[in-house]
């Protein structure tokens, strides 16, 4: 979405609660909410969605200020924070569930996405292709509540995500 307010973006990129812990602390973001995304099964639950038969991917909705993280930085960071050349994988969470994709809003994030896929790659900081899903954003559903700040509520929890020192030609 392009406007002067706060914009929103939907990415996937393995277990969404480690996702959130390292997005949430990037300089702009606002606010994350972890859900479902992708799927074909109206209102999933945790429990449908792990069995990896709903077609939902674990999820971020990210809500930032574009004044201060454009959604092409915000991308870049998403690049350092996953293996986005897994095919439903990330460390030991394995199924399409964690499958690595950005749902865009409009024909200006998939511009933004499919160049910055590109640019990556181009990098040579992977070492294999990227299998990231470009896809248009259909409906977020809300993960359940003992879900939502998982690692702020555990911080010990199990998580496969860290940021990786990268020259991603920002």
């Amino acid at each position: 979405m392009t406007s002067d307010t706060n914009q929103t973006a939907y990415l996937a990129g393995g277990c969404f609660w480690g996702m959130e812990e390292l997005v949430r602390q990037i300089d702009g973001v606002l606010e994350t909410t972890v859900g479902y995304t992708g799927g074909t099964i109206p209102d999933p639950t945790y429990e449908t969605v792990k069995t990896g038969n709903s077609g939902h991917a674990e999820s971020l909705k990210i809500v930032f200020d574009p004044h201060r993280l454009t959604y092409r930085h915000l991308l870049f960071e998403f690049f350092r924070m996953h293996n986005p050349t897994t095919p439903n994988r990330q460390g030991n969470d394995i199924g399409t569930q964690y499958r690595s994709a950005i749902f865009y809003l409009d024909e200006m994030q998939k511009k933004i996405a499919e160049e910055t896929i590109k640019t990556v790659e181009a990098s040579g900081e992977w070492q294999a292709r990227l299998v990231t899903q470009v896809v248009p954003y259909g409906i977020f559903y809300r993960a359940e509540e003992y879900h939502q700040k998982y690692l702020v509520k555990h911080p010990h929890g199990y998580t496969c995500h860290y940021v990786r020192r990268m020259e991603l030609g920002e």
